[in-house]
């Protein structure tokens, strides 16, 4: 198994320590919750390049590098409906979102052809990522200020997530067309 796979089990592996830790008592568990994310976040933007540079792009990493990414913002943005920091409709519009585009992906595999991220999937997982962060910082800082922008980024985000869904469906409309 070739390095950039490794980072994206990895990735994976941290998903469960990130839930246990954001649904603890310990103290500074919005703090350790973060820098968990974080490590995971930066393992996404690690695989992917010393992937494409050094030609290590695999199968199994064109699959389980979005899930990777997919699993670990929909755990975090759970999380956070659990603790009150982010409002259920918005993560049920992302995780429809991504559910979506999977199938999407699939229907594609199935027909032999590889469905590359888009501009806007990348935007929103990057707007994603960088509102599970700020929101972390804001609850364990108890900053109004910082919860407030990491409300913004998180409305942003699921905006962006419609966008590039809707982006993905119509680049691909043509799956959903019966074959004569």
């Amino acid at each position: 198994m070739n390095l950039p796979n490794k980072l994206t089990l990895f990735r994976i592996f941290l998903i469960p320590v990130f839930i246990i830790m954001m649904l603890s008592n310990i103290e500074s568990k919005y703090l350790i919750s973060c820098i968990i994310f974080i490590v995971a976040s930066i393992t996404d933007a690690m695989d992917g390049h010393i992937a494409r540079k050094h030609n290590l792009v695999t199968d199994f990493g064109k699959f389980m590098d979005p899930l990777a990414d997919k699993l670990l913002v929909i755990a975090a943005l759970t999380c956070m409906i659990e603790v009150g920091l982010v409002p259920a409709w918005m993560v049920i519009i992302i995780v429809s979102r991504e559910l979506t585009v999977s199938i999407l992906r699939a229907i594609a595999a199935a027909d032999g052809k590889v469905i590359a991220a888009s501009g806007g999937g990348k935007i929103k997982t990057i707007t994603q990522m960088l509102s599970v962060v700020v929101l972390l910082l804001g609850a364990q800082y108890n900053n109004s200020t910082i919860l407030l922008v990491g409300g913004v980024l998180i409305l942003v985000a699921t905006l962006i997530t419609l966008y590039s869904g809707f982006e993905y469906l119509y680049k691909n409309k043509e799956l959903f067309m019966e074959s004569k």
